[in-house]
């Protein structure tokens, strides 16, 4: 049992897990060990809640096929352990920020004393620029 939240939760049937060897540096062990993880999620077939599966369908993340299937892969450590742990967290990671709902953002004005403000300012600098000028003598 995965749990995403008090309420959310993903049973481990649910959860494919394959071991496969990892890529890239390790010695011999790279060659003789599976300890690279592959974790797929299928998000259409899966017990989470519709507001869940909407706005993980609805993400354009690279993890997520256009058959709504997550497919995660870890082979950042040399035990097959840690890394289907650090699977399971990057999915859990992945499932809590899509329900995050962002603040809807809300037009403003600045305000009429900040505009005389800065015109000011404007004004004041562009004088100081303007004296910096040659010296005219006529």
């Amino acid at each position: 049992m995965l749990f995403i939240s008090h309420s959310v939760s993903i049973p481990s049937d649910q959860l494919e897990l394959n071991a496969m060897r990892a890529q890239g540096a390790g010695g011999q062990n790279v060659n003789k060990v599976s300890s690279a993880i592959h974790l797929r999620f299928d998000i259409k077939a899966s017990t989470l809640p519709e507001f869940y599966k909407e706005r993980l369908l609805a993400l354009s993340d690279h993890r997520i096929t256009k058959d709504g299937l997550i497919i995660i892969k870890s082979q950042e450590h040399r035990s097959q352990e840690l890394n289907r742990q650090a699977a399971l967290d990057r999915l859990v990671i992945l499932i809590r920020e899509a329900a995050v709902t962002q603040k809807a953002r809300r037009a403003t004005k600045p305000s009429r004393s900040s505009q005389n403000k800065r015109m000011d300012k404007k004004t004041k600098h562009s004088k100081t620029k303007s004296m910096r000028g040659k010296v005219r003598h006529d």
